[in-house]
């Protein structure tokens, strides 16, 4: 095999020979590609725990794969005559040796081949079936087994060889070439995403670091073509080469990312530094057209970039960043543009992430646009200041760009902006409405920002525009508003200190900047305030010009004349003095200010404060004062002590003195100043506070102006003096923070004095400081150098990026007409030429399908459609490589008819020749293509109209090239005819299978039509196909396999064969069952099964899997007809066939043949057809001549442990169906079924029936094995896991290499036929596997022991006497369960162990006490119960509606949950049988609690969001079984499991209640659901009622049903949605609906015990409907009553039936609930019922139910009692319906009680609990007062004797009267009947419990009424009875006697006679002994405290 991979692989260097070979290449390619998708599915079936199995059977002789066994396993002989050890039967077919034939494998994944055991809990091997195989050597036992596995070729190896050999085609011409490639390099990256781990990197062994270096390899290579084909697209190029390039770029690009994702993760990509690929990425990351298209992969390209280059990444990050620029520069643009209101706020940011592409594309109107909205934001005097700052920051970034051009246009566009608004054409509007404009530069940032850098740029450009804007602003106060004059001048003062540097004489500029300083009356007024004014003429004195420092002087004469005291001041000043200072501040050196902030600190504060005192003191003599403002002037140099000296006040006192030194006689002063101006200097310098407040104090600058002109001479002073006046005048200045944002001092230093460049350059100061603002603060960062945008790449991004967003897209762009005309606008760098606009068209998916669409329907020749098929092709790969097959542009463009268009004539006309069916070859690829892709998401309108074309024109149409005529079929000479002919027929049978997969999801009726015409006809062009007899075609296996495989297809669906108009469905049935036996018998029962024949497996497994789908077809089809005969097949074909049949038993060697899915299949067919009793016949027949028949036969393989579950569960499934059958109890030889057979060769003994299946059962240890299977059970979803570490290799033998790091966890679908059950067979074809879960998987035990007997070890063996199962005596060998294994267990899982849960369902039906008992001793109920969680479950939906991996993992997962599901809907269904049969089998603790875990949390599990279909109604089945189980659980042992069902509900209460609201919304659709729900429901609130009912809420610890219902807070919400659901149902539908009647049920018990559900039915209006039903049936009885007849009578009986349940519904509704029940009162509810009392009379039923209804009406609610007084006719308009007797319901309670009242009828009872509730209301007690029916009381009939009971007759009499005895007016009433206290004290005699303790109580409270007191006293036998209560055993008794007895004595002397009698006084007093030394139990305290009072009392009341 090694060999021929080798070839291949060598046949793909072929086109670069230079001869033109690329034929050969190309069909190796497609052959590598379908060898890849083998070498997958193969893969995945070995993965499928489902068809894990541990045989390792002989080589398949016909396998075009084959592998090697273990090196310490002997190979098993492969010689197939009967005489090897096969099991396989030989009796039947040939026995002759045939050679190898030329069949080939329909599906190298599903054939079995020689898997090796892959453990759940190890790693593969090397000798895995992952490898591709090894040479396949005649004598292969002969072979070094170690030089075999050194040839082997590994499946990673495998696939980075064609990675590597594949790739350099890429770079070929061909656009065919490079698709097929492509093609076969994302088949073969699957694989690699199967089979080799991202952990390669860093694996050291030898064969990882092999694999390594061919990866780099790879990688080089994908880089090198990559950049081949970007750098080839050039305007040389023509065009059609420019396409090419172009679309292999893309996708040669996209499948090197994806691999990238599978092989290497991003953290680990700096390992890889191909450089060429590296270049690749970044060339990729830069490509935004491919960015736009792809989004995902360019995130992941921009990821590796990052990691592999840092400058690269660096740079496309700086690009992105441009781009996204120039996204805003057009959003901008394009939103300004927009007519109406804008939204300014998100223009200024646009405006703002603008900027930065400023630079590149220069598009100035931008400036233009958002210095016009500058100006209008800042007009309004109502703006938004966040706004105006937003927008005032971008302003001063494009005035300080650093790009000249730009800043150049700023500028230009502020000063239009400022002659737009002050120019002299505003002189004739409103003042107010133009100057408005300049506010937006009249901001003290904004002047700044011109003064400082605008001014003093080098370019002229710049200098003079904003000369230009300050001038206008300085001379446009005559256009100005004094607002705007006002505003202007505000911000103007703290920039003037930059301003005044360029104060001149001469420039007119200059001289607009002195006259700031001048005033300009005598009154003191001028431009500035008077003190800026001030402060800017002291400034100017610091000009480095003479003549603007001589007009400075000028300016101060004024403040120095008009000051204050200015005669008492020194100096006295002449101008001629003034004008000789002009260079009074020129200082020839400067000093630098600095002071220690550092140093610790060692000067005391009482230092520093003695100090300040001898300062300021007057009496201390000036020279000592001198000397401590020397040494203060030192301590200041320590910063952290200024503090102390501001708070002394020592600012004020310099001042002082300064004063006092300028005054007239302050010539003493002068020694101190010096000091004092040195204090004051440091304090000034170091607080930017004392700073500020200093400078705006005229007076002080005047103070030090006089001190420097005083001292003029005195360079120290003169120095000083200068420095301080510095320091305040450019105060403004030096504050950074006021110019710039986020410059702020932190507050831990002293802060630096510095200074504007400019205010440094232009002025003397005295001081050297640290300049700042060399640039401005707010220059912007150009974020792409020159360098980077002179790369081509960049450019090119910047480029694409600037045209998608000026037209908003590429949709867009490409509509454009006139585009060399609208780009004229831009730069020439931005404009595309014809390569780009190619380019986008390419890339563009949406444009490009559409033009490849329009490219057809326009094409002239072949050649054009080819050409345009083949870029489809590259789009349809694109998305799929972008995982966008169903969301992306492909599937988009389905949903337009441009396609249609398209493909129609192709569809429609047949070809004509050989060059037309090539053409169509291509066609329908393209086409099997694109649907196989958007099958999921294929419109049924597309799908139906492909049907319909495949309809029109008939005989003529593409299903008509199925079947050839017979003369073209002789006349097909030609080759190259042949070859085009078969690859037609495999792309239309591939089409057609498609159209068989997409054609389920058809739901309307003209779809199912066509589906169902379409394949019933295929089915039949089919069946032409299959002609064997025919020569010419009998070795056509690639023909006969397709034709198979498409029959599979079609047969898959239920009802294929019923779409025909001219053939019986029975007959298509027949004749394919005719036709499919001969393949049987042609190429595998004659032959001896597989072993011996040539035919390929795909082949026999696509025969068998047909004859399964028949099997149910004729089921369906032939339900009266004997159809199980036509299955026989004869002995052979000669005349003779009638007399020999072999019936059934050519099923039997595909039962054991090599592949587990042709056994899994066969057995599948067997166990359809023994799903008929004539099935289980026949077959049991045909086994007679096998050894243990059929029940043995199945049994064997059932109990196999090494083979596959699926295989044993089709044989679960023969088991069950075989039990179906009525077996006998005995042994009876005549029986037509006897059902198992066994006999024992020792004893001769024979059983049959149901002994023979109990000694069957036994002998196999049966349920031992069951049992282990349970224990083995798998839950994981690949056999191994792929993903191992580097430490679990360390465990594993390294014979070779260390290959294990290479595998990873799965992704990938088994796509492996199975059936759900024998009946679904047909349905579906996915996998059942799920993904890895390690955590529940159970462990396979390596050396475990064998519970099979030897016998089944080789099942079917070749001798065999009858039917039955032979064994041996018990007494000689007993099979132990310590026998050894001699191999591995094969994998159970959930799907077997479902079959297995309905075998144990029929078996507990056929022998129930067996199975019960066999059940209950290997606690299999238990085991099973546990071994799912349903958390699994709950965690694989949750994956499912939010998948995260690929969509074939989400299919896993899937597969993984419906197993999962039906695995749980068999075990409930099993314990449902088991609870029917003994409930104690399922009443245990522990398999109750986990069983209703796991059941409410699937049953919480919502399906409404992310689940399709298919699994939701396996999940709507699973609740169906669930809700049924836990219906019957609490049924037949409610008591007993209700506290754990109740304890399991109260964790998911409000999902349970969700769910069972989302089961009535399925009413109509899944009845069986709805009906289960609310059953449960039902029966589960009634065991709930009937636990309130026995008050055992106290003994409940877990929190109640009522409790969860009304007071868990988010289950209220559910429950009203319930009860309102319910409600809607019970109105929607009709009173004969049986659904109805569940709903009733469930809304009666919800009511009963739920107080939300009571609140909720009053709110929807449920009373008011009742009692109007209630109403509307009153009247149609009336009316129905007048007409006789036995319909009317029926129709009566369904009215009363209706009445019946509104009742019942009000009666559960007002219990207990006052709120209902004035709704009732309201509603008139009394009337309504005493409107129907005749009806009530007649049918006691009904009467129950009323009078029911009415007792929980009247209970506690004296407002309804009192309205059963009220007359007929007062309060109801209803007419009675007959006359009744008196005018109130009371009445006609009162005389039906008088009916009853001495009979023991239900009526009775119920009747006498109303009137016990009615006699506590007032009104209704003096009715029964005035009715004289207490009188009956006394014809109670009492028994005689003391020891017997009265019954239940007195009870409800005792009730009543005592409720009447509660109130002083009842005891009268009761007083007045002769006779009453003597049968009460009569009664009070009496044992029975409830009758005494209700006497008692009556006469109890009797004894309270001062009125009774004598009558009792005077009753000697009431006085016995009450006394002997003192020595009753009952403690409620004893109180209810002293109770009395102190009642008797209170206040009534007269008893203290009678009680002081000895024996009354003895009881009293020994009670009350005995009271007092009794300890009572805590709960019974109270009580005994009371009892003990009343005896205390009496006895103190008889002793006074």
């Amino acid at each position: 095999m090694v060999l021929h991979l080798q070839s291949l692989l060598s046949l793909l260097k072929l086109p670069f020979g230079g001869d033109e070979r690329h034929r050969l290449a190309l069909q190796a390619v497609l052959c590598l590609q379908q060898l890849c998708v083998f070498l997958r599915s193969r893969l995945n079936f070995h993965r499928d725990p489902n068809f894990s199995s541990t045989e390792q059977g002989t080589a398949s002789q016909n396998s075009s794969i084959s592998y090697c066994h273990e090196a310490r396993v002997p190979p098993r002989s492969q010689d197939p005559s009967p005489g090897s050890s096969s099991p396989r039967p030989s009796v039947i077919g040939r026995t002759v040796q045939r050679p190898r034939g030329d069949g080939q494998d329909w599906d190298a994944a599903s054939s079995s081949g020689n898997s090796t055991q892959a453990n759940a809990n190890s790693r593969i091997s090397l000798h895995s079936p992952l490898e591709v195989g090894h040479i396949d050597l005649p004598d292969i036992e002969n072979e070094d087994t170690l030089e075999l596995q050194m040839k082997q070729l590994s499946l990673p190896q495998f696939c980075v060889s064609v990675l590597e050999n594949a790739i350099p085609l890429l770079r070929t011409g061909s656009r065919r070439m490079t698709m097929e490639v492509l093609e076969l390099l994302v088949e073969d990256m699957f694989l690699i995403g199967d089979t080799i781990s991202e952990n390669v990197w860093e694996d050291d062994s030898l064969f990882a670091l092999e694999l390594k270096d061919k990866l780099l390899l790879v990688f080089g290579l994908l880089g090198d073509t990559i950049l081949y084909h970007k750098t080839n697209v050039s305007a040389e190029q023509p065009e059609v080469m420019l396409v090419h390039h172009r679309m292999a770029f893309i996708s040669i690009s996209l499948f090197t990312v994806r691999l990238l994702q599978i092989l290497l993760p991003v953290e680990k990509a700096s390992k890889v530094l191909q450089k060429s690929l590296l270049n690749a990425l970044f060339l990729l990351s830069l490509d935004t057209s491919f960015s736009l298209e792809h989004p995902s992969i360019h995130e992941s390209v921009a990821a590796y970039l990052e990691q592999m280059s840092t400058e690269n990444y660096s740079i496309y990050k700086q690009a992105s960043e441009a781009a996204y620029s120039i996204e805003c520069t057009c959003s901008f643009m394009t939103e300004v543009r927009k007519k109406g209101d804008k939204n300014l706020s998100e223009l200024v940011e646009l405006a703002d992430k603008a900027l930065s592409s400023l630079p590149y594309h220069q598009h100035f109107p931008l400036l233009q646009e958002f210095i016009h909205i500058c100006s209008n934001i800042w007009k309004s005097a109502e703006a938004n200041p966040s706004l105006q700052a937003e927008g005032q920051k971008v302003l001063l970034r494009l005035l300080s760009h650093p790009l000249l051009n730009i800043k150049t246009e700023a500028y230009h566009c502020c000063l239009e902006a400022v002659k737009d608004c002050l120019g002299i054409h505003n002189m004739t509007k409103p003042v107010s409405s133009s100057c408005h404009g300049v506010h937006f530069l009249l901001h003290p940032k904004v002047l700044y920002e011109i003064c400082t850098f605008g001014l003093q740029e080098d370019k002229n450009e710049v200098n003079s525009t904003a000369k230009a804007i300050l001038m206008h602003l300085f001379q446009g106060r005559l256009v100005m508003a004094a607002l705007t004059w006002n505003k202007f001048i505000e911000a103007l003062c703290p920039v003037i200190p930059v301003l005044q540097g360029y104060a001149d004489t001469k420039d007119k500029l200059g001289k607009c900047v002195l006259t700031l300083s001048e005033t300009t009356s005598d009154k003191g007024e001028g431009i500035l305030p008077r003190t800026t004014r001030l402060r800017a003429a002291l400034r100017l004195l610091f000009s480095k010009k003479q003549l603007v420092r001589s007009v400075a002087l000028k300016h101060l004469t004024f403040y120095l004349s008009n000051e204050e005291g200015a005669n008492l001041k020194r100096p006295h000043l002449r101008d001629s003095v003034l004008s000789s200072l002009s260079n009074l501040f020129v200082v020839e050196r400067t000093i630098e200010l600095k002071l220690d902030d550092k140093i610790e600190s060692i000067i005391k504060a009482e230092t520093i404060e003695k100090l300040y005192d001898i300062l300021t003191s007057a009496a201390v003599d000036l020279a000592l004062r001198k000397s401590a403002a020397e040494q203060l002037a030192i301590i200041l140099e320590d910063t952290k002590v200024h503090g102390i000296v501001k708070k002394l006040g020592v600012i004020e006192e310099i001042l002082a003195y300064l004063n006092e030194c300028i005054h007239v006689d302050g010539k003493l002063m002068e020694p101190i100043v010096l000091p004092c101006l040195i204090l004051l200097r440091k304090l000034v310098y170091a607080d930017p506070d004392v700073r500020l407040s200093l400078a705006q104090q005229s007076s002080l600058l005047l103070l030090l102006f006089r001190v420097s002109l005083l001292f003029q001479n005195d360079h120290a002073v003169l120095t000083e003096t200068t420095v301080l006046l510095c320091l305040l005048l450019f105060d403004e200045a030096a504050r950074t923070e006021t110019w710039a944002d986020g410059t702020t001092h932190n507050g831990t230093g002293l802060p630096d004095f510095t200074l504007p460049v400019a205010v440094v350059r232009r002025y003397h100061l005295p001081v050297r400081i640290t300049a700042h603002h060399v640039v401005s603060p707010n220059t912007v960062v150009v974020p792409l150098s020159s360098e980077c945008l002179a790369m081509k790449p960049v450019s090119d991004m910047l480029k694409m990026a600037w045209n998608l967003s000026w037209y908003n897209g590429i949709e867009n762009l490409l509509q454009v007409i006139n585009y060399e005309e609208e780009a004229e606008i831009f730069l020439d760098l931005l404009k595309l030429s014809s390569e780009d606009f190619l380019i986008f068209k390419l890339t563009c998916t949406n444009y490009g399908l559409q033009d490849c669409l329009n490219s057809i329907i326009q094409a002239v020749s072949h050649r054009d459609v080819r050409s345009a098929l083949t870029r489809l092709s590259f789009y349809v790969l694109n998305e799929r490589l972008a995982l966008k097959c169903t969301s992306g542009s492909c599937g988009t463009t389905l949903k337009n008819f441009v396609w249609q268009k398209a493909i129609n004539r192709f569809l429609q006309v047949l070809p004509a020749s050989v060059e037309d069916e090539k053409l169509l070859v291509d066609v329908l690829r393209f086409l099997n293509k694109l649907l196989r892709e958007q099958r999921s998401s294929l419109e049924s309108d597309h799908l139906k109209w492909i049907l319909k074309s495949l309809h029109k024109n008939k005989p003529k149409s593409l299903l008509g090239l199925l079947v050839q005529p017979e003369s073209q079929v002789r006349d097909e000479i030609d080759e190259i005819q042949t070859a085009v002919r078969q690859r037609l027929d495999k792309e239309l049978i591939h089409l057609f299978n498609t159209l068989l997969f997409c054609s389920v999801s058809l739901t309307d009726r003209e779809g199912l039509e066509l589906a169902g015409s379409f394949r019933t006809e295929l089915a039949l062009k089919l069946l032409q196909c299959l002609r064997l007899t025919d020569a010419p075609h009998f070795y056509g296996l690639p023909s006969l396999e397709r034709t198979l495989r498409g029959m599979v297809h079609v047969t898959a669906l239920p009802g294929w064969s019923t779409y025909s108009a001219a053939v019986e469905p029975l007959t298509i049935c027949k004749k394919y069952l005719t036709g499919l036996l001969e393949v049987i018998s042609s190429f595998y029962v004659e032959w001896g099964g597989n072993a011996m024949s040539f035919m390929g497996k795909g082949v026999t497994k696509s025969t068998v899997l047909c004859l399964l789908h028949l099997s149910h077809e004729m089921m369906a089809q032939a339900k009266d007809i004997d159809w199980i005969s036509l299955w026989s097949l004869p002995f052979d074909n000669s005349e003779e066939r009638v007399l020999s049949h072999l019936r059934l038993a050519w099923l039997v060697p595909l039962w054991v043949d090599r592949d587990p899915e042709v056994r899994f299949t066969a057995l599948g067919i067997g166990s359809a057809l023994t799903s008929l009793d004539t099935g289980c016949i026949a077959l049991a027949e045909s086994c007679r001549n096998i050894s243990g028949g059929l029940w043995g036969t199945v049994i064997n393989i059932l109990l196999d442990q090494s083979e596959c579950s699926m295989v044993r569960r089709e044989a679960a499934f023969i088991l069950q169906n075989l039990l179906v059958i009525p077996m006998p109890a005995e042994d009876v030889k005549d029986s037509v079924w006897q059902g198992p057979c066994v006999h024992d060769e020792e004893s001769g003994f024979s059983q049959t029936g149901k002994p023979a299946l109990k000694a069957l059962l036994h002998h196999c240890q049966f349920y031992e094995h069951v049992n282990q299977m349970v224990k083995r059970c798998y839950l994981g979803c690949y056999m191994f896991d792929l993903n191992s570490s580097k430490e679990d290799n360390l465990i594993v033998e390294k014979d070779f290499d260390d290959s294990l790091n290479l595998w990873k966890a799965p992704s990938s679908q088994s796509r492996s036929s199975y059936s759900q059950s024998t009946s679904e067979t047909m349905i579906r074809s996915v996998s059942p596997s799920l993904g890895s879960v390690t955590e529940l998987q159970a462990t396979v035990q390596m050396n475990s022991t064998s519970f099979i007997p030897e016998t089944v070890v080789d099942r079917l063996m070749a001798q065999g006497q009858s039917d039955t199962t032979t064994t041996e005596s018990p007494y000689q060998h007993d099979f132990p369960m310590s026998t050894s294994m001699c191999k591995q267990h094969a994998v159970v899982t959930p799907a077997l162990l479902s079959a297995i849960c309905n075998l144990l369902h029929n078996l507990l039906i056929v022998t129930p006490k067996d199975t019960g008992i066999a059940l209950q001793q290997a606690h299999l109920l238990t085991s099973l119960s546990s071994l799912v969680s349903a958390n699994l479950v709950e965690r694989c939906i949750l994956e499912l509606k939010a998948p995260l991996g690929l969509p074939c993992h989400t299919e896993h997962v899937k597969a993984q949950v419906l197993l999962l599901l039906q695995y749980w809907s068999s075990v409930s269904r099993l314990l449902k049988s088991c609870l029917l049969m003994d409930s104690q089998l399922v009443i245990q603790d522990e398999l109750l609690k986990t069983l209703l875990r796991n059941t409410f949390t699937i049953l919480s599990i919502h399906p409404r969001d992310g689940l399709d279909t298919e699994l939701t109604s396996v999940l709507h089945e699973t609740w169906v079984d669930f809700f049924t189980l836990l219906t019957t659980l609490l049924w037949k042992s409610g008591q007993v499991s209700f506290p754990s069902v109740t304890a399991a509900l109260a964790n998911h209460c409000t999902a349970i209640i969700d769910t069972i609201c989302d089961c009535i919304h399925l009413s109509a659709t899944y009845p069986a659901l709805y009906t289960a729900s609310l059953q449960f429901l039902s029966v589960l609130l009634n065991e709930e009622g009937r636990r309130k009912l026995q008050d055992r809420q106290s003994v409940c610890q877990n929190p109640t049903i009522s409790f969860l219902l009304d007071q868990v807070e988010g289950c209220q919400a559910s429950v009203i949605q319930l009860t309102t659901l319910i409600i809607q149902v019970c109105e929607r539908k009709s009173s004969k609906d049986v659904l109805k009647e569940v709903a009733t049920n469930a809304l009666l018990s919800l009511l009963a015990v739920s107080e939300s559900a009571q609140k909720c039915a009053l709110e929807v209006g449920l009373i008011d409907s009742c009692i109007e039903d209630m109403k509307h049936i009153h009247t149609q009885l009336n009316l129905d009553s007048l007409k006789p007849g036995k319909a009317q009578k029926k129709k009566e009986e369904n009215l009363i039936k209706q009445l019946r349940c509104s009742m019942q519904l009000l009666r559960n509704c007002l219990f207990q609930n006052e709120e209902c029940k004035m709704a009732a009162l309201k509603a008139h509810l009394v009337h309504v019922l005493h409107s129907l009392w005749p009806w009530f009379l007649i049918d006691d039923d009904s009467m129950q139910i009323a009078l029911h209804l009415l007792c929980v009406y009247t209970a506690n609610y004296l407002a309804g009692c009192s309205s059963l007084c009220w007359a007929s006719g007062g309060q109801s308009s209803l007419p009675s319906a007959r006359s009744a007797a008196g005018n109130s319901l009371m009445h006609n309670i009162l005389k039906l009680a008088s009916q009853v009242s001495n009979d023991r009828s239900p009526i009775q009872q119920v009747v006498f609990c109303l009137l016990s509730n009615l006699a506590l209301s007032h009104d209704c007690k003096g009715l029964i007062q005035k009715s004289n029916f207490l009188q009956n009381f006394l014809c109670l009939s009492l028994p005689k004797g003391s020891h017997k009971s009265p019954g239940n007759v007195s009870t409800p009499w005792l009730k009543l009267l005592l409720n009447l005895s509660f109130g002083e007016d009842g005891q009268q009433t009761i007083m007045k009947i002769n006779g009453f206290l003597d049968q009460v004290v009569e009664i009070c005699k009496y044992k029975h419990k409830s009758s005494q303790h209700l006497a008692l109580l009556i006469l109890h409270n009797l004894c309270f009424s001062p009125t009774n007191k004598p009558k009792i006293l005077a009753n000697d036998k009431a006085i016995a009875v009450l006394s002997a209560c003192l020595e009753s055993d009952s403690c409620a008794v004893q109180r209810i006697g002293a109770a009395s007895l102190w009642a008797l004595l209170h206040n009534y002397q007269k008893a203290k006679v009678t009680l002081k009698n000895p024996s009354i006084r003895r009881r009293i007093d020994e009670a009350y002994s005995s009271a007092k030394q009794t300890t009572p139990q805590p709960e019974e305290n109270e009580l005994h405290a009371y009892y003990l009072k009343c005896l205390e009392n009496i006895v103190q009341l008889l002793d006074c």
